[in-house]
């Protein structure tokens, strides 16, 4: 599958009461990749009339991120149904390679114009899922 990976290092603005990674920061980190493969890897005339929205966010921590840790995030589209596609996205610590985060997010894609859900092309589950 094609895969899009961003590398990033913590910084103050970053971290919570615990001086940890705050929840709040990973989604918009999740978000934030998700949007930049989909900007980055489609052309103009694919994303033409159609936008992405969040159905579902599911994630599993497993460790936490603190300052200056170094955080290497990839993501990739599991599978697609109808207007309904699974993007996985996970975070490492890139010095130990250590699992910081996995999650799943269910996006449904939409018309630009009506905002009701319309189905994924032949040509974006094709282009999203081949290396």
């Amino acid at each position: 599958m094609q895969s899009y990976k961003k590398t990033i290092t913590v910084i103050k603005d970053d971290l919570d009461d615990l001086d940890h990674v705050n929840n709040v920061r990973y989604v918009q980190w999740m978000q934030d990749i998700s949007k930049e493969h989909w900007m980055n890897a489609a052309s103009e005339e694919m994303r033409s009339g159609i936008i992405w929205v969040v159905m579902t966010h599911h994630i599993t921590y497993k460790s936490a991120a603190v300052l200056n840790d170094v955080i290497e995030m990839r993501t990739y589209i599991e599978k697609s149904k109808g207007a309904v596609c699974t993007r996985i996205v996970e975070m490492h610590n890139k010095k130990t390679n250590e699992l910081l985060l996995k999650s799943s997010t269910e996006w449904c894609l939409l018309n630009a114009e009506t905002y009701r859900p319309t189905r994924i092309s032949d040509e974006i589950k094709e282009f999203f899922t081949t290396a």
